[in-house]
């Protein structure tokens, strides 16, 4: 690889990468080097170990992650850290899971470090959103399904579902709608959207662990969503998408190759 003609990673700055959503190959190169050039790795819980193996025998791994309902770091303390390690001097690559401006607290994160005047670079990653739908087989977009996707967070900062979506807008407007963490809160989710004019017939997909070796994919409807996650209890992180673009994922799981590994179990229902 010609890393001659990447960016030089400078002491005294921090690289805030997406990580993309598990599968190191969907890593960019500047991403790559960021992990083999930092001194210190502050990764979020979503970034897999096999990205992390890339990182550089020297470098100092700091976990910061944060998952619902588990005690974890404050953002306030991540941020304080951060800034510490690269006012000390430090090559900083703050590593995040999927795209750090997607649902991922990245501009939080760089307005902090513009007040404090280090210098960054943020590198962008392969979202979920998109990453995790190719590798279940769903196109995010498809000209005979869709001219619009929307991308909607599944809970706030208080981890209940958000009280600002206009449910009847989204439902009228968008064909398919791809929620981030919204594993807990999709029930009322789905009555949402059923309420704001979606047929209960609409197909909706589960992706549990995107594009990582024990990914698992579970198929339903709005109306027997809940039922169906009952049964299937599929596991966080994951993305779900709802749209009759999953209906395209049946002519295509078969032959589309994606993971590598031969363990990956798909359940659908």
């Amino acid at each position: 690889m010609p890393s001659n003609k990447l960016p030089t990673f400078e002491k005294g700055t921090v690289w805030l990468a997406g990580a993309g959503p598990g599968d190191p190959g969907l890593m960019t190169l500047l991403t790559a080097k960021g992990l083999a050039k930092a001194d210190v790795i502050m990764h979020d819980a979503l970034v897999s170990n096999d990205v992390l193996d890339w990182a550089g025998k020297d470098a100092t791994l700091e976990f910061v992650g944060k998952r619902a309902g588990v005690r974890s770091m404050k953002q306030t303390e991540i941020t304080a850290i951060m800034i510490k390690h690269a006012k000390a001097g430090k090559r900083v690559l703050r590593l995040k899971g999927g795209d750090p401006f997607v649902f991922g607290r990245g501009g939080e994160e760089v307005i902090e470090l513009a007040k404090s005047h280090i210098n960054f670079r943020v590198i962008p990653g392969v979202t979920s959103g998109i990453g995790g739908l190719t590798y279940a087989s769903i196109p995010a977009t498809h000209r005979d399904v869709n001219n619009v996707v929307s991308f909607v967070t599944g809970r706030d900062a208080t981890g209940e579902l958000p009280n600002s979506i206009d449910w009847d807008s989204l439902a009228a407007s968008s064909p398919v709608i791809v929620f981030f963490m919204a594993l807990k809160t999709m029930p009322d989710v789905a009555a949402n959207l059923i309420k704001g004019g979606k047929s209960p017939s609409t197909p909706v997909a589960i992706v549990s662990n995107a594009t990582v070796a024990d990914q698992t994919v579970v198929e339903t409807t709005l109306a027997t969503y809940a039922n169906d996650v009952e049964k299937a209890c599929p596991k966080s992180p994951a993305i779900i998408i709802v749209g009759d673009s999953v209906k395209i994922r049946g002519l295509l799981k078969d032959y589309q190759q994606t993971i590598s590994s031969s363990n990956v179990r798909v359940d659908a229902i």
